[in-house]
């Protein structure tokens, strides 16, 4: 049995090895997602079952569970039509065969060990526009995935070690932004390469047998404390819902129910009183729903290693046909929105059964904004970014403001790379006041986002959510703020009639864009909040003097002061 220093050693090696593979990515891709916000993950894989062995810190937890399947996929190939050889690389962004949607390129690379297979590389990043009718690919009007990008199942970009050129012609013919899907294809590729070296030193090292042994041993260790953590949980089950705006074709909310019973060592995750499939871009395919449910357990019970042992003591429930459980061509464009309902709902039935892990929701919503247009030398630009929101309180305190979205440890790009490559400007990028849901732990801001086009004229679209039914808080704490977007015409402000979805907008030199993301639930009464950190709030903008009054019941004199007797009466009165 490998004794445990050289565990902790090998497991330091491993991870480095994925890390360095992210950092490779992020200083060579030419697209500010994947160089400035980080929407990219590298990691190695099991040989047989595709399980994930170990992932970098830096990459984006979401593709931790997506991309076993991914790695599943190439398997299940090589077993139809013949087992890989050593220089191969596999290179596809089927969303139902691996995950997500279809801006996420995956590569999948076996790797070979004195003949043999010994386990495979992979990295996946968010190209910035693969074709579809929308530029940037996230088209809240889709109806089928054929309008969201062109499809690639898994082929060889690499034939025992020869690169087959043609198809990265094929790619680059089906992109607005050809130079930048080759540059990030390029990063993969690099990436890829550095990981082999850095895993042919370790195996020099230590020898195959070590190695596999201590993947083995960490995968048993995750699953034996991830069965520890179910275990403390008290035996029930545990019902939660919440809702998606709408699907971006009808204007009816779509429900993302969860059952969860615990029993024992046993937690059971059931779905089956979801909403259908549905018209519109927010179904997401039963390997995605599964990545997300990864993504709330780690947040819960963060002290789990990241590999697949996480998921072995977990069954899901997710009917064919759900939502959640999306075939093809059924478009998936925006299946942020969704895995971040699910993750919603999986914080809410942890707060019932476990007070102390819960955390109030986070703002759920990435709010991917396109505006694309032409500068003068007819040259095509687009501009595709995702935003920041609240995130909600928890047990230790108040919420993060203007943080990124749960499913990720991505970084929102920052307003001087944006408008360095694109003809906008940032006319206001600031905390939304009073956005926290309030709480004994408020809930962190949104932020406020004015955009100003500089160019003769671009055309817009908006996938966000949380437009209508804002971000919920636990043990009592109150809701953030929902999503709020205008956009600027001839004849004044406009918002979309959708509330967080649009396509066709049509912007003129000098119009401009309001962008106002959720604020994160809060955590525990309001009135359990102390009234000198209400004051606090107030001091800093954070919250208003008349939200001070609204939400926590608490008076402030003209100097901002705490008014205690004022506040006492207004606490007595409103505990009646």
């Amino acid at each position: 049995m490998i004794d445990p220093v050289t565990l902790a050693v090998l497991k330091g090696r491993l991870e480095q090895i994925a890390d360095e593979m992210d950092a490779t990515l992020f200083r060579s891709a030419f697209n500010p997602i994947i160089a400035e916000a980080h929407d990219a993950s590298h990691g190695l894989y099991d040989a047989e079952s595709g399980a994930t062995l170990v992932q970098g810190k830096s990459g984006l937890p979401i593709f931790v569970g997506a991309m076993a399947f991914a790695v599943k996929a190439v398997i299940d190939k090589t077993a139809r039509e013949g087992p890989p050889d050593d220089g191969d690389v596999y290179l596809f962004n089927d969303p139902y065969d691996g995950g997500t949607h279809l801006s996420d390129f995956k590569l999948v690379r076996p790797f070979f060990r004195r003949g043999r297979l010994f386990c495979y590389l992979a990295s996946v990043g968010h190209w910035h526009d693969v074709g579809g009718n929308v530029p940037g690919n996230y088209n809240p009007v889709a109806t089928e995935s054929f309008q969201e990008g062109i499809l690639i199942p898994p082929v060889k970009l690499f034939e025992k070690g020869v690169l087959r050129g043609e198809l990265i012609d094929i790619l680059k013919a089906n992109s607005r932004l050809p130079d930048s899907l080759y540059g990030d294809l390029n990063g993969q590729i690099n990436a890829l390469d550095l990981g082999a070296r850095r895993l042919a030193d370790l195996l020099d090292d230590y020898g195959e047998a070590v190695v596999a042994e201590a993947f083995d041993e960490l995968r048993a260790r995750a699953a034996r404390l991830m069965r520890a953590h179910i275990a403390a949980l008290p035996d029930g089950a545990y019902a939660r819902e919440d809702y998606l705006d709408n699907d971006g074709i009808s204007d009816i909310p779509l429900r993302i129910a969860l059952d969860m019973r615990v029993r024992g060592e046993r937690l059971v995750l059931d779905f089956s009183r979801s909403a259908p499939a549905c018209a519109g871009p927010v179904n997401i395919a039963r390997s995605t729903a599964i990545a997300a449910c990864y993504v709330a357990l780690k947040h819960v019970f963060r002290d789990v290693p990241a590999n697949a042992g996480v998921l072995e003591p977990v069954e899901f429930v997710i009917p064919e046909g759900s939502l959640l459980s999306a075939t093809a061509p059924r478009p998936v464009g925006g299946y942020t929105e969704t895995v971040l309902r699910i993750i919603d709902v999986i914080f809410c039935a942890i707060a019932e059964a476990a007070p102390a892990l819960a955390n109030g929701c986070a703002y759920g919503t990435i709010n991917a904004l396109s505006l694309a247009g032409h500068r003068r030398d007819g040259s095509r630009w687009v501009m595709f970014s995702f935003f920041g929101g609240g995130h909600g309180g928890h047990p230790l305190g108040d919420g993060l403001n203007h943080g990124n979205a749960p499913i990720s440890t991505a970084t929102i790009p920052p307003l001087e790379i944006l408008e360095a490559a694109y003809p906008v400007k940032f006319i206001q990028w600031a905390l939304r006041p009073d956005s926290g849901g309030p709480g004994k732990h408020r809930g962190g801001l949104g932020g406020v986002y004015g955009i100003e086009l500089l160019a003769e004229s671009a055309d817009v679209s908006l996938f966000g959510e949380r437009g209508r039914f804002a971000p919920p808080g636990v043990l009592g704490g109150a809701p953030g703020a929902c999503n709020r977007f205008q956009y600027q015409q001839d004849d004044g402000p406009h918002e979309p009639p959708l509330a967080s979805k649009m396509v066709g907008i049509r912007l003129s030199r000098g119009q401009r864009l309001l962008l106002q993301s959720p604020g994160g639930g809060g955590y525990g009464p309001a009135l359990e909040r102390a009234p000198e950190a209400v004051a606090e709030d107030v001091r800093l903008g954070y919250v208003s003097p008349e939200g001070a009054l609204r939400d926590y019941a608490v008076a402030l004199d003209p100097e901002g002061r705490v008014d205690a007797p004022a506040t006492a009466a207004l606490r007595r009165s409103a505990a009646r």
